[in-house]
C-alpha cells in the first residue's frame, strides 16, 4: 500500500488549529511530502446558513447527518488523489467524524452514524492519529479570541469560556480509544505547542526524532479528582534486539480495549525512532509468548484529565509495585511553568530517573 498518512487536528474552540495547519503544510512539504488538507466541514454548514443552536429538531437532525456525510465523501475523495500521487501523503484533516458527536446525544449520533451505514468505531479507526489541541479557553484564556472564526458561538466572556471548556472535554471523550490520541497542551509559548504537534505528526511518519524526556512525579492524592477518562492498562515487554525496546499494551476502558505495538530504538544519542501499531486480539494473545523473561508484566490504573489547559494522566501501580503513583505530562518544554492541580502532593520529581522508567520497573 502506499505511504499515506490520515490524521484528524482537533481541539477545543480556539486551539491554534489554523495556525497549527500552515506549520504542517510548510514543514512537511519542505521534506518532500504532499500534503492535503480537508476543511472544517461544520464551519461550511453554518456559513451555508445552518444553526446547530436551532430550535427545530428536524433542522439540527438533518444538518448533523449532513455535516457527517460530507465529511466522510471529502475524506474519501481525497484518499483517491492521495493514492494516484508519486511522493509520500499526509491528509489532514481540520477535524474529523468523531468530533461531530460532541454536539448532540449519543442516541442522535447512533442513529445518524446507523443511516450512513457505520458506528464510532469504524470512524475512529479511518486516521492514523488524533491530535487534539487544548482550547486556550482552559488555562491560557488572556489568548481566547472569537476574531479567527465569525460563527463560533462560545463568545469572550466567562459563560462562553466555560461552554469552550466543556466542548474541549467532550471531544477528547469522542476520540478516547484511538490508539494514537495525543492531547497537545497550552504552553507559555504558544510555538512549543506548536512544535508539539510537528513532533508528533513526525511520530506517525516514522521519521527519526529528539528524544524528550516526559516530565514525572512521584505524587500523594490529597482529594477529589476532576471529571477524567479513566482506564486500566497492562503493558508487556517482549523480547528484542540490543538497543531497542518494544512494549505490548494493552488499554480498557470498561469493556472496549486497543491493543498497541511499540518499538523504540535509539539511532544516535540524541535522536530515537519510534514505530506504533495496533494490533487485534488474535495477534495481541500470540505476541505474548515472546514475552521477556526478565521482566514482569505492569498493571495500572490510569486517570487522564485536563487542568488549567495542561494535560495530565495519573497512573496508580498495581503490578509488579502497588505502592506507586506517578503523575505525568507530555511536550512540556523545560522552562515551561507546571500548573499542579491542588489536590495533588508533589514527593519527587522524578523526570529523567531511569529507576522510574516503566521499561526498569519491569525488571525482575
Amino acid at each position: 500500500m502506499k505511504n499515506i498518512k490520515r490524521i484528524v487536528l482537533t481541539g477545543g474552540p480556539c486551539a491554534g488549529k489554523t495556525t497549527a495547519l500552515v506549520r504542517i503544510i510548510e514543514h512537511f512539504s519542505s521534506l518532500g511530502y504532499k500534503v492535503f488538507t480537508i476543511p472544517e466541514v461544520p464551519t461550511l454548514y453554518s456559513q451555508g446558513g445552518w444553526n446547530y443552536l436551532t430550535k427545530n429538531y428536524n433542522l439540527y437532525y438533518e444538518g448533523e447527518r449532513a455535516i457527517l456525510e460530507t465529511q466522510l465523501a471529502l475524506e474519501d475523495s481525497f484518499m483517491r488523489m492521495a493514492e494516484v500521487c508519486t511522493k509520500p501523503t499526509l491528509i489532514v484533516c481540520d477535524r474529523g467524524t468523531m468530533d461531530i458527536s460532541a454536539y448532540m446525544t449519543p442516541e442522535m449520533w447512533e442513529d445518524i452514524t446507523s443511516k450512513s451505514n457505520t458506528n464510532s468505531n469504524e470512524l475512529r479507526s479511518r486516521y492514523d492519529a488524533i491530535l487534539h489541541m487544548v482550547s486556550a479557553a482552559d488555562g491560557a484564556e488572556q489568548y481566547y479570541t472569537t476574531a479567527t472564526n465569525a460563527t463560533r458561538y462560545e463568545q469572550m466572556n466567562e459563560e462562553g469560556l466555560r461552554i469552550a471548556r466543556e466542548l474541549d472535554k467532550k471531544v477528547i471523550k469522542a476520540w478516547t480509544g484511538h490508539p494514537h490520541l495525543r492531547v497537545i497542551n497550552n504552553n507559555d509559548d504558544f510555538n512549543a505547542k506548536l512544535n508539539r504537534v510537528l513532533l508528533e505528526i513526525s511520530n506517525v511518519l516514522e521519521l527519526p526524532k529528539p528524544i524528550e524526556e516526559e516530565r514525572k512525579y512521584i505524587v500523594e492524592i490529597t482529594g477529589e479528582l476532576p471529571d477524567c477518562i479513566e482506564s486500566e492498562i497492562t503493558q508487556t515487554y517482549l523480547v528484542g534486539e540490543p538497543g531497542s525496546e518494544i512494549r505490548l499494551r494493552r488499554r480498557g476502558w470498561g469493556s472496549k480495549f486497543v491493543n498497541v505495538h511499540t518499538t523504540k530504538k535509539k539511532i544516535s544519542a540524541t535522536e530515537e525512532l519510534v514505530t506504533e501499531r495496533q494490533v487485534n486480539n488474535n495477534l495481541y494473545h500470540s505476541m505474548l509468548q515472546q514475552a521477556d523473561p526478565y521482566r514482569h508484566t505492569i498493571r495500572k490504573n490510569r486517570k487522564s484529565f485536563i487542568w488549567k489547559g495542561q494535560f495530565f494522566e495519573l497512573d496508580t501501580f498495581l503490578e509488579p509495585v502497588d505502592n506507586l503513583i506517578i503523575l505525568e505530562t507530555k511536550g512540556m518544554a523545560d522552562h515551561t511553568t507546571i500548573n499542579f492541580p491542588p489536590f495533588l502532593k508533589i514527593i519527587e520529581d522524578i523526570t529523567g530517573n531511569q529507576q522510574y522508567y516503566n521499561y526498569n520497573i519491569a525488571l525482575k
